[in-house]
């Protein structure tokens, strides 16, 4: 009676800190499959009689629709950009590195489920496993919510990555734009908020990169960053200083 009494209480803990996770997310997902996506194999290894599951194949789903969201909207906003130079910002926008960082922003390692050796070495700040673990809370909105939403929450989480991976040298397209426009023009341009859509969690954003009153170019985003990076980049554009 006292261990299934535990064990229920562990379950209720679970639940808040997940309840906790999923606003962090912005979405609203299945405990069970997020609980799922945070289940590492050591973990399994310690649990095999309650017959836990790891994440590996939600992040072997994840990753497919990690690269397919992401190679659909750098379609779509690069339309000048080869096949080689779309391929090189989406290995730059999809590595370890970059899902590592966004999963430390997130907070994921602290709901990681580890067994105790991967717990001691350090396993919750461990790069490996936390992009692993993003990748399978990607599968798991995925079956959850469906691709539309993946795709959507992706794009909110890696869409400044997108933006800063394409602009190659370090220099973003904002800067890139002020630096030409105050050569020839003496002044900076404006940025405007034309409008925006969508639901608070998944709302997007159009701007405008204005000069003397005149509007360079427009972007839509994910966030009101990426909307400007995007206006500035279809003002050099339109402007012909694409180099």
């Amino acid at each position: 009676m006292l261990s299934s009494r535990l064990r229920a209480l562990k379950a209720s803990e679970m639940e808040r800190e997940l309840t906790g996770l999923l606003r962090r997310l912005g979405v609203e997902l299945s405990a069970e499959l997020l609980e799922l996506a945070l289940s590492h194999r050591s973990y399994v290894f310690e649990h095999k009689r309650s017959h836990v599951q790891s994440n590996e194949r939600l992040e072997f789903l994840g990753d497919a629709v990690l690269g397919l969201a992401t190679a659909a909207r750098l379609y779509r906003i690069f339309p000048d950009r080869s096949e080689g130079e779309l391929a090189k910002i989406r290995s730059a926008v999809v590595c370890e590195t970059t899902l590592a960082r966004k999963a430390r922003d997130l907070g994921l390692g602290s709901y990681l489920l580890l067994g105790h050796g991967e717990e001691q070495s350090g396993g919750r700040m461990r790069s490996s496993l936390l992009a692993d673990a993003l990748e399978a809370v990607i599968g798991a909105i995925y079956l959850d919510l469906g691709y539309e939403a993946a795709s959507k929450w992706i794009t909110r989480l890696l869409g400044d990555e997108m933006i800063q991976a394409a602009s190659g040298d370090g220099l973003d397209y904002k800067s890139r734009l002020q630096e030409k426009i105050q050569h020839t023009h003496r002044q900076a341009p404006t940025y405007e908020l034309l409008s925006q859509r969508g639901p608070d969690h998944a709302k997007f954003f159009r701007v405008g990169v204005k000069l003397q009153g005149q509007v360079l170019g427009t972007g839509e985003g994910s966030s009101k960053k990426e909307a400007e990076q995007l206006a500035a980049r279809s003002a050099l554009v339109e402007l012909g200083l694409m180099d």
